[in-house]
């Protein structure tokens, strides 16, 4: 996926004809198409605020089918507020679509869902699915007193992976406001809590592929924010009611809103939206300038983790700067692993940014940032958001949410190089959709 950086922010864009059809700035030689949008499926009445994606990675027809959770949040029930169903229901949901066919359906949805957020395809050929809330107005039955989000664990049917074999919460992987979820080889699973003060997890399972059973720990850096590192074992009861609870009492380092997580070879990195790297006191999300903040975080999966910020506002990248012809890094989001060892960054912010950093990059000037950080794309639709980024088998494809957006019409991109020919089906499908909305 090697490019030429765009020039600048989608500043003045957001007026520009195009915006449902082609939402995003994109370097020359690369084209941008609707994989999935409200034509195809319209659950809730308001967008249906598509978040993380994620495809079947392994066993048959391995990258055909494209999960995604929708983000939307209720109150208590009968506040339904943005979840509210097309069918009358409410609460989050979890979706398909059949790359092959261009189908797109529900796979399972539920009323006590709050914010669906991150989504991983499991090693073991399973989905987990986490909720994004600090305090949960709507209990589990099946974990009443966790007083956060939880993980769950989708099971697909052997014959129909666009179906649901069965469904299950995952209590012992915490109760947060989680987001980003990571597996490494042995099976270990990384959870974060989005949370002004909150921390970066490790679930460590007592069976390889049965996440029922094991131990939750938290990070904490030996001193400040960076250097050495350990993970501190909690108390499993009382992670199931508020591991951020448990995580406070084990002493774990605190971060500005970590969000999205993933993992390169031995190194797992952490967005973390409001983070300022010259002030770890300030939890803002902007600098005394009053400059927008954030940066990601890289961890390394040693016996003795090693923790350092990667990419910076104001260091390896600018300040984001609100007026044409101008850029900047601010309120890092979601991240992807991209299939060249670089890892894809994009922003929760108006006219949300993709940016790529390559961990292989020289540090010119030896302020212990790699200099490697360029712009890929940016969302001329000001009030969306940017979401899920993600590669899935094919290594030439970003599949990208446009949420909330400003034109009532959430969809799935994918931005592909333009001379790959393996999109025919894709972009015959962005035809369709500009054809439908003629």
């Amino acid at each position: 996926m090697g490019f030429d950086p765009i020039s600048a922010s989608a500043y003045g864009h957001e007026t520009d004809i195009d915006l449902n059809a082609t939402p995003w700035l994109i370097p020359d030689g690369y084209t941008q198409s609707i994989v999935s949008d409200e034509s195809d499926l319209d659950i809730y009445v308001g967008t249906d605020w598509p978040d993380m994606n994620t495809v079947n990675e392994t066993k048959k027809h391995a990258g055909r089918y494209l999960y995604r959770t929708h983000e939307v949040r209720g109150g208590a029930i009968g506040n339904d507020a943005n979840s509210l169903r097309h069918d009358g229901g409410s609460g989050g949901a979890v979706s398909v679509v059949d790359l092959k066919t261009g189908e797109t359906k529900e796979v399972v949805g539920r009323a006590d869902w709050e914010a669906l957020d991150g989504i991983v395809w499991t090693p073991w050929h399973t989905v987990l699915f986490a909720e994004e809330v600090i305090d949960s107005l709507r209990p589990d039955p099946d974990a009443p007193l966790a007083k956060s989000g939880l993980v769950y664990e989708l099971k697909l049917d052997k014959k129909d992976p666009t179906k649901m074999e069965s469904v299950s919460v995952l209590p012992k992987l915490g109760a947060l406001s989680h987001e980003g979820l990571e597996i490494d080889d042995q099976g270990n699973v990384y959870v974060i809590d989005e949370d002004k003060k909150g921390s970066i997890y490790k679930f460590v399972p007592t069976t390889y592929g049965d996440l029922t059973d094991g131990q939750l720990y938290a990070l904490k850096v030996d001193a400040g924010k960076t250097g050495s590192a350990q993970w501190v074992a909690l108390d499993m009861d009382q992670v199931q009611i508020s591991a951020r609870v448990a995580a406070t009492t084990a002493g774990a380092t605190q971060f500005c809103r970590p969000e999205d997580l993933e993992r390169i070879g031995q190194t797992l990195y952490a967005a973390l939206t409001c983070e300022d790297v010259d002030n770890s006191a300030n939890i803002s999300g902007a600098n005394a300038a009053g400059y927008a903040v954030g940066a990601v975080l890289a961890v390394t999966l040693d016996e003795t983790p090693m923790v350092k910020y990667a990419v910076a506002s104001g260091k390896n990248t600018s300040f984001e700067k609100h007026s044409i012809a101008q850029t900047g890094f601010a309120k890092v989001d979601n991240l992807a692993h991209g299939p060249d060892g670089k890892l894809w960054m994009v922003e929760d912010n108006d006219y949300s940014d993709i940016w790529v950093f390559d961990p292989a990059s020289d540090d010119a000037n030896n302020d212990g940032y790699q200099d490697g950080v360029h712009l890929f794309a940016s969302l001329k639709d000001k009030p969306a958001e940017g979401t899920g980024i993600y590669f899935g088998k094919d290594p030439h494809s970003l599949f990208v949410n446009v949420q909330h957006s400003g034109t009532g019409n959430d969809k799935t991109i994918m931005i592909t190089k333009r001379e790959d020919k393996k999109h025919h089906h894709e972009n015959h499908k962005q035809d369709q959709h500009h054809a439908k909305k003629k």
